[in-house]
C-alpha cells in the first residue's frame, strides 16, 4: 500500500476493480503524498481534499453497487486554467485568485463523468504564458529531479505532479509546447491532441486559434485512458470538430512483437538538429531514433520550416490572440479590482497592471502593437501567410513520412532564476511551436538523461492520427526501461 503511487493507471484500475485497495486508501494515499511533500515542488495551487473523499467514498459505493466503469475512482487532477465548479480558478495570475468558477469546463465534466476524482488544481505559468512556471503568481514549480530547475511551462504543474508520483495522470493545456517541453523537464510522457479534438469550453484562453487540451503520464498508456475520456465533439465549442473519437487503448493492446514497429515510415527534419541543440541531448535524441529502427521502424530525411521562423511566427499570432482575450480582465466583472479607484479609466489601468504579471502584460503589448493600425498588415497578416506555409511544410513532408520526430528541447532544464533574457526563454519551445502553428497532434516521451536530468523526444503526428503517436511510444516503451526511471520525490 506504501507504492500505490507508482502503479500504472491500468494497475490501479485492476487493483480496484480486484478490491486489492479502495478508492478510499487511494485516495488518502496521493492525499498524504501532496501534504507532505508538495511542499518542495509547489506543483498544487489548490488542493480538494474534502471534495475527493467525497468522490472516492461515492465511487466505493457505486463499485459496490455493481457500477463497471473502469477507472471509477482513479485519482487525478486538472491543469489551473480549466473551470471547475466550486473550486478555486486562478490560471496562475493574481487577476483570478479570487475566482471560483460557476461551471465544469467540458473536458472535466468528461473526465468526471468517466469516474476520474480531481485531487485538486495544479500550478502553471500565469495564463499559461511561459516555458519554465516561473512567471506563476504562486510561485515557481520545481522540478522532481532537481530542486534547483524549473519544471518547464506552462503546464509545470502538471508534469511535476506526476512525475513526483502525487498523482497518476493530470491534465494540462499546449499553446506553444506547453505540454511536451514540461514532460521532456520532468522525464514524463505528455500529449497534445489535434485542435479540435477536445473542448476548449471552460479552458481560460491564451490564443483561441493555438490552444489545445491534453495529458500527461508516465506512459503511453496512462495518458491514452484520460485522453480517452476528455475527448470528442461539444457543440459548445466552436472549433470542436464532430470527428469519432478511435478505441486508442484497444489498439495499444495489439501492439505486440520483436518488431512492431515494420512499415513506420519516421521523418527527420535536419532543421530541428542544428545550432541551438545542445550536443548530448543531440546524442540521446539520435540514439532512441537507432532504437526506433531496432523496432522496424525506417528512418526518412525531410524538410520542415526552419523552426525560428516558427518562432517568430508565433511570437507575433498567439501575443495578438492574447491581447483581444485577456482585454476582458478589466476590473469591472469579476477577478482582481485595484483599491479606490479614482475613476474609470484609473479603475482599468491599476487593475491591469497590478493583477497581470510582467510576462502577461510584454505579451499583451507586444500582442497590441502586432494589432495596432499602420502594423497591422506588416506584422499580423504577414504572419498568417507564413503559418500556412508552415502548414504546407508539414503536409508535403507527411507524404513520405508517417511520423515525424525532433527533439522535445534543445537543453534540459535549466535553474530556478537563471538569468536568461524573455527571448533567450523562448527559444525553448523553438523546436514545439510549429506543431501549433499547424493544428497537428504531438507528443514528447523520455529517452534518456544528460547529466541526471531528463530528455524528451517528440513525435509529430498527421491530424487525427493520435493513435500513431500513442502506438510508436508504446512500442518504445514496452522495448526500453527509461519511463520506468522515478525521480527522487517519486521514490520517497
Amino acid at each position: 500500500m506504501t507504492q500505490l503511487h507508482t502503479l500504472s493507471v491500468r494497475e490501479i484500475a485492476d487493483g480496484l476493480q480486484n478490491k486489492q485497495f479502495s478508492s478510499v486508501e487511494l485516495t488518502e494515499h496521493f492525499l498524504k503524498r501532496i501534504d507532505t511533500l508538495d511542499k518542495d515542488i509547489n506543483s498544487f495551487i489548490t488542493v480538494t481534499p474534502e471534495l475527493a473523499l467525497k468522490e472516492a467514498r461515492l465511487a466505493d459505493e457505486l463499485r459496490a453497487k455493481g457500477d463497471t466503469r473502469p477507472l471509477l475512482g482513479v485519482p487525478m487532477a486538472h491543469k489551473d486554467n480549466l473551470c471547475t465548479q466550486g473550486v478555486l480558478t486562478t490560471c496562475g495570475s493574481k487577476m483570478l485568485s479570487n475566482f471560483v468558477a460557476p461551471y465544469n469546463a467540458t473536458l472535466v465534466e468528461n473526465i468526471a463523468n468517466a469516474g476520474f476524482i480531481s485531487l485538486g488544481k495544479l500550478n502553471m505559468d500565469e495564463f499559461a504564458m511561459g516555458s519554465d512556471n516561473e512567471s506563476s503568481y504562486f510561485g515557481a514549480v520545481h522540478n522532481p529531479y532537481d530542486l534547483s530547475r524549473v519544471s518547464g511551462g506552462s503546464s509545470g504543474g502538471s508534469a511535476a505532479a506526476v512525475a513526483s508520483g502525487l498523482v497518476p495522470v493530470a491534465t494540462g493545456s499546449d499553446t506553444g509546447g506547453s505540454i511536451r517541453q514540461p514532460a521532456s523537464f520532468c522525464g514524463i510522457t505528455g500529449i497534445k491532441p489535434t485542435y479540435g479534438r477536445v473542448s476548449r469550453f471552460g479552458m481560460i484562453a491564451y490564443a483561441s486559434s493555438f490552444d489545445q487540451a491534453g495529458v500527461f503520464g508516465r506512459t503511453a498508456q496512462d495518458c491514452a485512458y484520460l485522453l480517452q475520456a476528455m475527448s470528442g465533439y461539444d457543440p459548445k465549442d466552436s472549433t470542436s470538430v464532430n470527428k469519432d473519437v478511435p478505441n486508442w487503448l484497444g489498439e495499444l493492446d495489439k501492439i505486440d512483437g520483436d518488431k512492431p514497429l515494420t512499415g513506420l515510415r519516421v521523418g527527420v527534419p535536419k532543421e530541428y538538429f542544428g545550432e541551438g541543440l545542445n550536443n548530448e541531448v543531440k546524442a540521446v535524441i539520435e540514439k532512441s531514433l537507432q532504437t526506433y529502427v531496432e523496432l522496424g521502424a525506417t528512418l526518412v530525411d525531410i524538410n520542415l520550416t526552419d523552426p525560428k521562423i516558427t518562432l517568430a511566427t508565433y511570437y507575433l499570432l498567439a501575443p495578438a490572440e492574447a491581447s483581444s482575450n485577456l482585454s476582458r480582465f478589466d476590473g469591472v466583472r469579476y477577478g482582481y479590482r485595484c483599491e479606490n479607484p479614482k475613476d474609470l479609466q484609473d479603475l482599468y489601468t491599476r487593475s491591469r497592471s497590478e493583477g497581470f504579471g510582467a510576462e502577461v502584460q510584454r505579451r499583451i503589448l507586444m500582442g497590441t502593437y502586432a494589432l495596432s493600425a499602420g502594423y497591422f498588415d506588416a506584422y499580423y497578416v504577414k504572419a498568417q501567410k507564413v503559418r500556412r506555409l508552415v502548414l504546407n511544410d508539414f503536409l508535403k513532408a507527411f507524404e513520405s513520412c508517417d511520423l515525424i520526430a525532433t527533439p522535445t528541447a534543445p537543453t534540459t532544464a535549466y535553474p530556478i532564476g537563471a538569468s536568461l533574457t524573455p527571448a533567450e526563454i523562448y527559444l525553448g519551445d523553438v523546436y514545439t511551436i510549429g506543431v501549433n502553428l499547424a493544428g497537428l497532434p504531438s507528443l514528447s516521451h523520455p529517452v534518456g538523461f544528460v547529466g541526471g536530468l531528463p530528455v524528451g523526444l517528440q513525435l509529430i503526428g498527421k491530424h487525427w492520427a493520435e493513435n500513431t503517436l500513442l502506438n510508436a511510444t508504446h512500442a518504445y516503451q514496452g522495448a526500453t526501461a527509461f519511463h520506468k526511471e522515478l525521480s527522487p520525490i517519486a521514490k520517497s
